[in-house]
């Protein structure tokens, strides 16, 4: 089973790329199922039902999140009406949409797929570890292929999360943080991780934001309106193979393509 998975998607360029080049990747690796973070999608804060209908329509199975779910207050509105757009596991219990989903597949195995949310430099939310084990057991009823998005900051505690999970999962990978790693590789017990699967949107940027904006936030710390930039386009991520009886990753390779304007 080969499994996609795209980086932050950022506004729409990140989601024109994805249109375009989508298609050719799935063919070139012979993708059976695709997983998207789409938390920035909706001009790079949080999801709108349109947006969320538009990438279901490009071929992505499963769209993950993070601390920006909630940018745009429509999303109460509909987030449960779709189980496979997920929010961050580790919110409480009493906040509407799901941390994770089974999904059948063409194989003998369904997949499984986790959101969960750092807690370093970011908001103090239940445990993800504890939280892990929580959701695991529930998913490990119906499948042992498992993958973890973990929205994180700080590296340590992506990677502390992988070894915590290393041969229960098929998969941990880090977003939040907008820029590739070079890290990607399989752990001793099977797992596959990446510490950032990158970012699929406008590179001539910061993280995505237009630079000239970035740079007076820097120079002047006065508050301004961020607008997602618009050049240089890619799509990143990483293309993961698992078996799927036993749920462990064989391999593990970073994308990063760019957009032809």
């Amino acid at each position: 089973m080969k499994i996609f998975f795209i980086g932050d998607i950022i506004g729409k360029p990140g989601r024109r790329a994805v249109a375009a080049l989508l298609p050719k990747v799935i063919e070139d690796y012979g993708i059976h199922f695709v997983i998207a973070n789409a938390e920035n999608a909706a001009a790079g804060f949080g999801v709108t039902k349109d947006v969320v209908e538009e990438l279901f329509a490009s071929r992505i199975d499963v769209l993950t999140s993070g601390n920006h779910i909630w940018d745009k207050k429509e999303i109460e509105d509909f987030i449960d009406d779709y189980g496979s757009l997920l929010r961050p596991a580790n919110y409480p219990a009493t906040v509407r949409g799901r941390g994770s989903v089974v999904m059948p597949t063409s194989f003998a195995a369904d997949l499984g797929v986790m959101n969960l949310m750092g807690r370093v430099f970011m908001l103090p939310l239940e445990c993800p570890f504890r939280t892990a084990d929580k959701e695991l057991a529930k998913l490990n009823q119906k499948t042992k292929v498992v993958i973890v998005d973990i929205h994180a900051e700080a590296t340590s505690e992506k990677q502390a999360l992988a070894w915590y999970l290393d041969g229960r999962v098929s998969a941990v990978l880090g977003t939040h943080t907008h820029v590739q790693t070079a890290d990607e590789g399989i752990l001793p017990g099977g797992t596959a991780y990446i510490t950032d699967a990158g970012m699929t949107g406008p590179f001539d940027s910061v993280i995505g934001i237009n630079k000239e904006t970035i740079l007076k936030r820097f120079l002047s710390q006065v508050p301004m309106k961020y607008d997602v930039a618009k050049d240089n386009v890619r799509m990143q991520g990483v293309v993961i193979k698992i078996d799927e009886i036993s749920g462990k990753s064989l391999s593990i390779e970073r994308i990063n393509i760019k957009m032809m304007n």
